[in-house]
């Protein structure tokens, strides 16, 4: 099974580019994790509406076909470690590669939203797109562990 990190945004600081990749390489070749990095929309003189419709297109376009849609939302479902391993363990059952979706600054539009099999909320704290990825691929590692009883995880 593939998990496809979907998000907005190119370039990103070398700090969180090297973080995201330490953790990305870590997972097993039967659970591999890839980003598909999009495009921002350029911000002058268009509307946050305009924005988030524009960067959901893109995000369409990236997303492989098939796969299970997991927005991050601030309105998502939180998980805790061990509720996120056992999400972790039906994504494999069900046999489809998964996309973890991040919008822009603005979030997703409503389009992307409404196709989402289930929709995940990574913290109640307002983080930099940047941490975002290092933090869901640390996360996503962690949930492997507790499943694989890879010592990584001590609870």
């Amino acid at each position: 099974m593939k998990l496809w990190l979907v998000a907005v945004g190119q370039r990103q600081p070398a700090w969180a580019e090297a973080a995201y990749q330490d953790f990305a390489k870590r997972f097993p070749p039967e659970l591999r994790l890839e980003l598909k990095a999009c495009k921002a929309e350029p911000r002058a003189g268009r509307s946050a509406a305009q924005l988030m419709a524009a960067e959901g297109r893109r995000i369409e376009a990236a997303l492989p076909r098939g796969v299970r849609r997991v927005v991050l939302d601030e309105h998502g479902e939180r998980r805790t470690t061990l509720q996120l391993a056992a999400r972790l363990q039906a994504w494999m059952g069900d046999g489809r590669d998964v996309a973890l979706i991040v919008g822009g600054p603005d979030g997703l539009a409503s389009e992307i939203k409404a196709s989402a099999d289930e929709t995940l909320r990574i913290s109640d704290l307002t983080l930099p797109h940047a941490f975002v990825r290092v933090l869901l691929a640390e996360a996503l590692y962690r949930a492997w562990s507790v499943s694989a009883n890879h010592p990584y995880h001590r609870e």
